[in-house]
């Protein structure tokens, strides 16, 4: 994949495609586990990964009294969230984009670091596209985000209420414990819609739909985590329902942030400074009874706990010693990321909105099924999405130039001649992220939940795992994200030792052999100019959120304790 720089990404020409790669690290040395790193670090917690999970765990502890040392691979902060600019000062998302209603926690945050939204534009219809015919709709009819067709009105309507009748059953924090989890567990999402649909194509509609929510297809995923990913999409006072997981009218692409979802992660990490060290892949994780060593490129960090903000399809590719848990291990074999492709179109305009259009898509015919209109808040230019996920991602990964001539081809017949000449065409590929691995979220096969259950999140030793696929609501979303990093400091608080300082112990954490808390480190300057600008910007900044220590009492803190500090190769 070309590798450039996001300001690079202005000069894309409209003949061609600019294909959003990363800087990042030389892949041939992931080949290899390195011996410890020249500069070595002290902290109390080291998080392994910059991403929304990473950096709210981060922001927690340091406001909590704790020192911390955030290491991450790429040259950027974010993680699967990706600011696109598309003119000055105005911005389009590559990676996670939207919140809606019951997506409290990533609101919260927002709000603290400043970041704004906006509503996604929804005045007009959404166009719906079927064995070769083209028909609009109204979100504000039966069927909300879901094409009205009469040819499969009655299916749909049906299925919907029945995926949301079995959702309501699935318990959020334990769903292998949901009374038909074993049964639900045995067959794909592809199976149970072929033994409860009439038409063919309400089962080619619904995969659509799936293919953009995990990048997979039907045969893909399990029934039960199906029902569960539903029932997550929520919070403690109102229960998942398919039609919040894919409307935009009251629903999880409701709105979009004015500066862009990277620009969350951006503050947290200014704020932050020179604790977080880019370009920084970490290969060993050591842990002993008295703390962990963490080896990366660039750095070794010593600490009391690790906590490992990545999907784990990464997580499972760092070397621990001792070894994980079969368990653990077996997990991260069998859950791999979803393929899923972002096209974006962006034109001088968004003439769709002329035609009554609101920009959203449904279509059975690919490689872009579902689409959505990503023009910014002040709405110019104009900017189309198009998912490609599953077998069309798999399909199209790789060759740029026919999956552009494809994608506006499929945006030709949704909104007309004027979509073949886009100002710029940029596709991010996320399954040839080195640092992703795929998008957006962990694909659970049949046998996975009920086997492995909650391998996700226990911890090993003095290993924690974060990130947006151990939430338990809106898990895949960014809300999940952010809750998996606030979770995981309610879970370290307890367990660590010594007092805590008022300023999380410095910027950097204390070089090993230094004379108290008081004495700290810049850091490696061979991260590079992006981490310098990171410190420069950040070092002197606030981190504003007060720490919320959340522990259920001392009995279940001290159970924790001991549960946590039981040696890796005993679990």
């Amino acid at each position: 994949m070309t590798e450039i720089s996001r300001r690079s990404l202005l000069g894309g020409s409209a003949a061609g495609v600019v294909t959003a790669g990363l800087l990042r690290a030389d892949p041939a040395a992931a080949a290899t586990v390195p011996q410890a790193a020249a500069t070595t670090l002290r902290a109390d917690v080291v998080v392994v990964g910059a991403g929304l999970a990473g950096l709210t765990a981060a922001r927690r502890l340091v406001s909590a009294g704790r020192s911390v040392v955030v290491l991450e691979a790429r040259d950027r902060v974010g993680g699967r969230t990706l600011n696109h600019e598309v003119g000055p000062g105005r911005v389009a998302d590559l990676g996670g984009t939207w919140i809606g209603p019951t997506q409290d926690h990533i609101a919260a945050l927002a709000k603290q670091v400043g970041v704004t939204s906006f509503p996604e534009y929804d005045e007009g219809e959404a166009v719906y596209y079927a064995d070769g015919m083209r028909s609009t709709y109204s979100d504000t009819g039966p069927t909300g985000g879901a094409p009205s067709d009469p040819a499969i009105l009655a299916d749909l309507v049906a299925l919907v209420a029945l995926v949301d009748r079995m959702a309501g059953e699935i318990p959020v924090d334990e769903p292998w414990k949901a009374a038909n989890a074993e049964d639900y567990d045995r067959q794909t999402l592809d199976t149970w819609l072929r033994e409860h649909s009439i038409n063919p194509k309400t089962r080619r509609v619904a995969s659509a739909a799936f293919e953009a929510i995990f990048g997979a297809e039907a045969r893909d995923v399990s029934l039960l985590y199906t029902l569960w990913y539903v029932a997550v999409a929520g919070n403690e006072k109102n229960p998942g329902t398919f039609e919040r997981l894919i409307n935009v009218r009251d629903g999880a692409q409701a709105r979009r942030f004015v500066t862009g979802a990277q620009d969350i992660s951006l503050r947290m990490a200014r704020a932050l400074g020179n604790r977080v060290h880019l370009s920084t892949p970490v290969r060993r994780i050591e842990q002993t009874a008295d703390g962990v060593t963490v080896v990366s490129d660039r750095v070794t960090v010593r600490g009391q706990r690790v906590v490992v903000a990545l999907p784990p399809v990464l997580a499972g590719r760092i070397d621990y010693t001792p070894a994980l848990p079969s368990r653990r291990d077996g997990f991260t074999q069998r859950v791999p990321q979803g393929a899923l492709l972002k096209c974006e179109a962006i034109y001088d305009t968004p003439f769709w909105r002329q035609d009554g259009l609101t920009g959203a898509v449904v279509s059975d015919t690919g490689p872009a099924k579902i689409c959505y209109d990503v023009t910014p808040v002040a709405g110019t230019p104009g900017g189309l999405l198009g998912f490609v996920g599953g077998d069309e991602a798999r399909r199209y990964s790789g060759r740029p130039e026919e999956l552009r001539t494809a994608v506006l081809a499929n945006f030709v017949t949704y909104f007309g001649s004027k979509a073949a000449q886009p100002r710029e065409f940029v596709v991010q590929d996320w399954t040839t992220e080195l640092w992703s691995r795929g998008c957006p979220v962990d694909v659970l096969p049949p046998g996975v939940l009920t086997e492995y259950t909650s391998a996700s999140t226990d911890p090993v030793g003095r290993i924690h795992w974060a990130g947006t696929e151990t939430a338990t609501y809106w898990h895949g979303y960014m809300d999940g994200a952010v809750r998996s990093g606030e979770r995981v400091v309610a879970e370290l608080l307890p367990l660590l030792r010594g007092a805590a300082s008022p300023s999380g112990a410095g910027a950097g954490g204390t070089r090993q052999g230094s004379a108290g808390v008081g004495s700290t480190s810049q850091g490696p300057q061979t991260l590079g100019a992006p981490a310098r600008r990171l410190a420069a910007t950040g070092s002197s900044e606030v981190v504003g959120a007060t720490a919320t220590a959340a522990v259920a009492g001392a009995a279940a803190a001290q159970r924790l304790r001991r549960r946590a500090d039981a040696p890796a190769d005993s679990r």
